[in-house]
């Protein structure tokens, strides 16, 4: 159904690859604006923002050590740490 596309990223202006799995990808999360930038430029851009959100620290539902998380946790949702998180979704 999807085939991979040829796009030119507006930052470098060298060609990228939208392959077919990433076009499913956007399609499923009902993104409909192509990438405008390769995937080093996004990298560069997303690394340029500053993150000034506060961190909060929580304990992990999973193994009970130390969570750090950017939300702010609620007593009803059960927070994990990153190597629980990781292995939940792996």
């Amino acid at each position: 159904m999807y085939e991979d596309k040829t796009l030119v990223c507006k930052e470098c202006g060298n060609e990228f690859i939208f392959t077919a799995g990433e076009q499913e990808y956007f399609a499923e999360k009902g993104l409909t604006n192509e990438p405008k930038r390769c995937k080093d430029c996004r990298d560069k851009r997303k690394a340029s923002r500053p993150d000034d959100r506060p961190v909060f620290t929580t304990v992990c539902a999973a193994c009970g050590g130390e969570a750090k998380v950017r939300f702010q946790p609620r007593e009803d949702r059960p927070v994990y740490c990153s190597d629980c998180f990781a292995k939940m979704k792996g």
